[in-house]
């Protein structure tokens, strides 16, 4: 492997090695995770998420990106192996793994919105869960100020922009402060002007409410601009994971080297 540079320590890497030092800080951890359907899709011997880290997830596709994200979102059972959420072994009762996902939101590639007013989708997730209307209202107002749409907030969402729509479909992730945000190429076919604004929103809820995020994507740019960690996958196995500069910079592996380059992995 061409050896590469390393580089100074950024605070971002430095973020992320203080949070791998913490114990008790581990919010999901995954122990010799298979998924197989005609054939095997993905194996994770072992994965530890912290709290209140920026992890990216990059790899070919097919490599298992999405059914990682989604066997950690509980909406895939992995055929074998062991999954943690906050320390504790999660049940295969399915209305227990309920009471774990409502800690959680997960946003798709391909936004879905109610035939509603963009006020209204937002306001969906607390209104479940029986917040107050005082609540619900600031809450919704702040988020939509937040992502620039409080001047669309009347307008149905159906009508709305790629971009707008997926803005849209974050804030009403986040209005109930989830404790981890997982995101499956959230920022796929929409224009700079949003793909910024969708990652700085990302950024600055990691920052301000301490939101654990995991995002696929295939953009290893994106992945390098806002992940404080980077999880590199290829043919359902995670061939490297480590601090962003250092994936970037300085891989261990001539797989991860290859593919950041932007080189054909075989």
């Amino acid at each position: 492997m061409r050896s590469i540079p390393s580089c100074t320590i950024s605070r971002k890497e430095d973020r992320a090695i203080n949070h791998n030092s913490c114990k008790n800080n581990v919010i999901v951890e995954l122990k010799d995770i298979e998924k197989k359907y005609d054939r095997e899709v993905l194996r994770v011997d072992r994965l530890k998420l912290n709290k209140g880290l920026i992890y990216g997830i990059i790899g070919p596709s097919g490599a298992g990106k999405s059914t990682l994200l989604h066997i950690v979102n509980l909406l895939t059972a992995p055929s074998k192996g062991a999954y943690y959420f906050q320390g504790q072994p999660v049940p295969g009762n399915p209305q227990e793994q309920i009471n774990i996902r409502r800690k959680m939101s997960l946003v798709f590639q391909k936004t879905i919105l109610f035939k509603e007013s963009v006020w209204n989708n937002v306001a969906y997730g607390l209104r479940a869960r029986g917040y107050k209307r005082s609540e619900i209202k600031e809450r919704v107002d702040h988020l939509l100020t937040q992502v620039g749409l409080n001047e669309l907030a009347s307008r149905r969402a159906d009508t709305l922009s790629g971009g707008e729509a997926q803005r849209v479909a974050i804030a009403r992730a986040v209005a109930f402060d989830p404790e981890l945000l997982l995101l499956d190429e959230p920022t796929a076919n929409l224009d700079p002007i949003n793909i910024e604004l969708i990652e700085n929103m990302i950024k600055s809820l990691n920052r301000d409410k301490s939101i654990t995020v995991v995002i696929v994507t295939h953009n290893v740019f994106q992945a390098r601009r806002i992940a404080d960690q980077v999880i590199f996958i290829d043919k359902g196995e995670i061939v490297e994971m480590g601090p962003t500069e250092k994936i970037f910079n300085n891989p261990d592996h001539e797989k991860t080297c290859l593919y950041v380059e932007g080189k054909v992995i075989s």
